[in-house]
């Protein structure tokens, strides 16, 4: 069973996110927070596999409770909680170990899926944030010499997984839109992280979005 916990100063959000995540089978919500300051306690009581964490919350932002849950011993694999509002919170979360992130309306199948790929050791961008979070992030360096000699050394289909990778796609979509089998994607994903020194998914697009493979 995959232990999550959410941490978010709406109710509504907390609520829907609940139900979603508990109807999955495999999945458990086994804790909730509306402040910040709460977050890293709870979590070394309730030992979560994956937190769900508001990037800006009222009592206290976001980036304060991520850096207190990286500092724990068995630290929770963590995506921040966000609207279409990317703000410049999210280079600093991605600095502090942030797996990835992820929009609070989310569809459910996709939040699922998330859930379990941060779990299992993943990063997850959300498709519908994924541009605003790389152009948040790319400090005025949209075609970097140095990310651009990191995508010479990718072959042709690598680059194609690459870009669909800085879309937000998962292993699956991936496999579907360029024909070819999960098992095969994971393959080019490893390959393509190894190559470019990137250590997840969203670094890897960041990657691609400096060195101008993707809008």
């Amino acid at each position: 069973m995959i232990k999550v916990m959410l941490a978010d100063d709406e109710d509504l959000v907390r609520s829907g996110l609940r139900m979603i995540l508990n109807s999955a089978g495999d999945i458990e919500v086994v804790a909730e927070c509306d402040d910040g300051h709460l977050v890293a306690d709870l979590a070394r009581q309730h030992r979560p596999h994956v937190v769900l964490l508001d990037i800006r919350m009222r009592s206290s932002d976001g980036l304060t409770a991520l850096r207190r849950l990286r500092s724990l011993p068995d630290a929770p694999r963590i995506a921040m909680l966000t609207t279409f509002d990317v703000d410049e919170y999210v280079s600093e979360a991605l600095r502090l170990g942030a797996s990835g992130f992820l929009l609070k309306d989310t569809e459910p199948e996709q939040l699922v899926r998330a859930v379990r790929d941060l779990a299992s050791g993943g990063a997850v961008l959300d498709p519908g944030v994924a541009a605003r979070v790389l152009a948040a992030v790319a400090d005025g360096e949209r075609a970097a010499e140095p990310a651009r000699r990191l995508l010479a050394s990718l072959s042709e289909r690598e680059r194609e997984v690459l870009v669909l990778i800085g879309q937000g796609m998962s292993n699956a979509e991936i496999g579907g839109t360029l024909h070819l089998s999960e098992a095969t994607v994971k393959g080019y994903v490893s390959s393509v992280l190894g190559k470019i020194g990137a250590v997840n998914r969203v670094q890897a697009a960041l990657v691609a979005f400096r060195g101008g493979l993707i809008a």
